[in-house]
């Protein structure tokens, strides 16, 4: 059993090993980001077709059940995912508020 204290090439392998693992899971974080982008540009291509279908047939932009539905929902996996439920509550809050706000242009006349 060694107790001597880390060499300086001990040190630097270690360094060097945890720049590569780094540059991994960055490389890990990159792609999922890349993948929510398009993940959240497919959602909106949705979202745009509910609002001028509610345009066309004189509906709120806001849904408030629809909306509390999802947020409890989303609550809901959040929770079983090991994610904080309050955190990807904010989130589809500001998802929904981002939607209203293009439903409400929608509904204006803005497209």
């Amino acid at each position: 059993m060694n107790d001597a204290a880390p060499t300086t090439t001990d040190q630097a392998a270690s360094a060097s090993a945890a720049v590569a693992e780094l540059q991994s899971i960055r490389q890990s974080i990159d792609n999922i980001d890349a993948a929510l982008v398009h993940m959240l540009a497919e959602r909106f291509k949705h979202t745009q077709r509910v609002g001028y279908l509610k345009a066309s047939a004189g509906m709120p932009a806001a849904d408030p059940g629809r909306e509390q539905v999802q947020v409890e929902r989303l609550r809901g996996l959040a929770a079983d995912a090991h994610l904080d439920p309050a955190f990807a509550e904010k989130f589809l809050n500001f998802i929904i508020a981002e939607v209203i706000h293009h439903h409400e242009r929608i509904a204006g006349g803005d497209q």
